[in-house]
């Protein structure tokens, strides 16, 4: 009689947010497109399955936050998110990124925690985000537990690419996911600082990618160190 064979296995599907949620991330104010977005999203609850917290470093006004913090809630976690909200290099007056209408005009500096907020209520996940105001090596500096994903999105010098990653990539915990936004393997697209910390985890023996979406890179921990 002819030997059966085993059924292949299919791939998970990636989960998805929600139409509304979606719609949340499109309607805030930030940089990440839709596609890396999904990406994001779908490595979130990956990782918010672990059981562990959700951290993002760069908190901007919360687009990318909205889907942390979405994936968060359906597994019972918490999304963390750092920034000082006072901008990064790009976000300056005079640069490319500068968006006048998150200055504060009392002091003259760029104020985005206001707008992160309303971001955050708008979408109706306040409730399931801490966020921690601040630098981030600082943050790192007291941060004892262990976090199922870290996002690094923050400052795009190598001195705080290089500070995120050495503060946070420690934490990841075993099966944790590390993403890291706007790498750019060509310098004509754009700055380099997060191109090489991504090289550095791939090179520690630490951390196996497994996913590319664009500029998005997520890696999973496969190892110890950084």
């Amino acid at each position: 009689m002819p030997v059966p064979h085993p059924a292949p296995q299919e791939e998970p599907v990636a989960a998805e947010p929600k139409p509304e949620i979606l719609a949340a991330f499109q309607a805030a104010k930030g940089f990440m497109p839709v596609v890396e977005g999904l990406a994001l999203y779908a490595a979130a609850a990956d990782a918010a399955a672990l059981g562990l917290p959700l951290l993002e470093v760069g908190t901007y006004c919360g687009r990318s936050t909205i889907l942390l913090a979405d994936a968060a809630r359906g597994a019972g976690v918490t999304a963390l998110t750092i920034d000082h909200h006072r901008g990064s290099e790009e976000q300056q007056p005079g640069w490319e990124y500068h968006d006048p209408t998150v200055v504060d005009a009392e002091i003259g500096r760029m104020d985005t925690l206001p707008t992160f907020r309303r971001t955050l209520h708008a979408a109706g996940l306040e409730e399931h985000v801490v966020a921690l105001v601040g630098r981030s090596p600082q943050i790192a500096a007291v941060w004892g537990g262990r976090l199922g994903l870290v996002f690094i999105d923050g400052g795009h010098t190598d001195e705080h690419a290089n500070g995120d990653y050495e503060g946070w990539a420690p934490h990841v915990a075993e099966g944790g996911l590390l993403a890291i936004h706007d790498v750019f393997p060509d310098p004509a697209h754009g700055g380099q600082a997060p191109y090489r910390i991504y090289l550095r985890a791939l090179a520690s023996g630490a951390f196996t990618e497994i996913a590319v979406t664009d500029s998005l890179r997520v890696l999973r921990r496969t190892g110890p160190g950084i």
